[in-house]
């Protein structure tokens, strides 16, 4: 296949024996056929790492990366995309779904919009991945200021064009909310995001998820601006506001 049509998906997996095949088939499934699949194996100690080489043996375009101890999604992430092959790169984690028309809907915006940084609509959906009815719907375009405020960009909705941007500016800092972090540092490089309005991906949120603590994602949150972005105190508590308004927003 030609590498200028070939997407990268990147799949941390830390103990997602439970959710893994379910989301491995939302790939597989996927209209658009142009990909490799890498699959990161960080430190699992359920049955994780067997049921990824069991997986592997369905599809050639599946690939197993191992970090051996546990590091964390973001050197998971960093070792897909620095093994990643293909021009573009998307994100899913081990506990979400696609639509089957994901790939090729994103790609085919990323293209029409001259784009190098696309994300999607998405829904909520249970512990069992069922969706909930509540669709978060995303801004036609995004820059860095305005990113700040919110953090509607969903990580398993992104597809980036690494010819563009570059590898470089595309790996994680090695924080806590190290997606957020990773979008505002492209963006603030003089990059727009595009908002593509179609709900291709559903957000599972077991009960117990760490999005669920309220209280650890408002800090992780104020650290990013204080300490990541360098922001002051009013400015930092000027975008806490906006930024808790639209996430509670999304929930209700």
């Amino acid at each position: 296949m030609p590498m200028e049509e070939l997407v990268s998906i990147v799949i941390p997996v830390h103990n997602a024996e439970k959710y893994l095949e379910q989301t491995v088939e939302s790939v597989l499934q996927q209209s658009y056929g142009d990909y490799e699949l890498i699959l990161v194996e960080d430190g699992s100690t359920d049955g994780s790492a067997e049921l990824m080489r069991e997986l592997a043996k369905k599809d050639k375009r599946i690939r197993i990366l191992v970090n051996g101890e546990p590091h964390g999604a973001c050197h998971a992430r960093n070792t897909g995309i620095r093994a990643a092959k293909g021009r573009y790169l998307a994100y899913l984690d081990a506990d979400d779904l696609w639509h089957k028309e994901k790939l090729k809907r994103t790609l085919r915006f990323l293209k029409k919009e001259d784009a190098s940084f696309v994300f999607t609509n998405y829904e909520f959906g249970d512990e069992n991945a069922n969706g909930t009815g509540k669709v978060v719907h995303v801004p036609s375009t995004l820059d860095y200021r305005h990113a700040l405020t919110r953090t509607v960009i969903f990580t398993s909705t992104v597809m980036l064009d690494m010819k563009k941007l570059g590898k470089k500016i595309i790996l994680m800092p090695d924080i806590p909310s190290e997606d957020t972090a990773c979008w505002w540092q492209i963006l603030k490089s003089g990059v727009s995001a595009r908002g593509l309005n179609a709900n291709l991906v559903t957000y599972r949120r077991p009960a117990n998820s760490l999005s669920s603590n309220k209280v650890e994602a408002v800090r992780r949150i104020w650290k990013l601006y204080r300490e990541q972005e360098g922001l002051g105190v009013l400015r930092s508590f000027f975008c806490l506001c906006g930024w808790a308004f639209r996430a509670t927003v999304r929930r209700i």
